[in-house]
């Protein structure tokens, strides 16, 4: 493989994350979602996301080989320092790295923006995602048991935890990330 490099999506990834995505939605219990997403779908995820929540992409030459997100863990004006996040990665390129390379820089992302909890739910049995998110720090927390029904049977969803921060004091609000884009270290985030 090429180098890896890591940028913030836009809407003309869309198509690429659209076509990774597809096959998990079609042909796994991975996501419970019924139906693929359409580009344009895709495309609107992308932009709606990226002003409070980093969307990444990784490039290596021309093709796109996987992407990562964070998003809201929940609407409750408490939980705004608690982000829920998702990974994807191209059958093609599973196995190599990708997955991690991603992880690592959205966490430090995620960190720089003041966020203080990372959430992954993982549709079970899933060793690969499992094996992932353990590699990089996610500790287990619980099972929903038999939460959705996809594929003519019920499925189990685990969640895992990720610290991004410690201690007990009051925190700062967490920056967005569209204003986090626009400070000097970004690129280093990167990295």
């Amino acid at each position: 493989m090429t180098a890896l490099t890591i940028r913030p999506a836009d809407s003309g990834d869309a198509a690429a994350v659209a076509a990774i995505y597809a096959p998990i939605v079609r042909e796994t219990a991975i996501s419970f979602e019924a139906e693929p997403p359409t580009t344009a779908t895709m495309a609107e995820r992308i932009e709606t996301t990226l002003p409070v929540y980093p969307w990444l992409v990784a490039i290596s030459g021309d093709r796109l080989l996987g992407y990562v997100y964070a998003g809201e863990h929940s609407g409750r004006a408490a939980y705004r320092w608690s982000v829920n996040v998702t990974a994807y990665v191209a059958a093609t390129a599973r196995g190599q790295g990708v997955g991690r390379r991603l992880y690592g820089v959205l966490m430090a992302i995620l960190q720089a923006q003041g966020f203080r909890s990372a959430f992954a739910g993982i549709t079970l049995p899933n060793q690969a995602s499992v094996g992932l998110h353990e590699a990089i720090g996610f500790e287990p927390l619980g099972v929903y048991r038999q939460v959705g029904f996809k594929l003519g049977a019920w499925r189990d969803v685990g969640w895992w935890r990720l610290a991004l921060a410690n201690g007990d004091g009051a925190p700062s609000e967490p920056k967005p990330f569209a204003a986090l884009r626009e400070t000097a270290g970004f690129r280093e985030l990167l990295a």
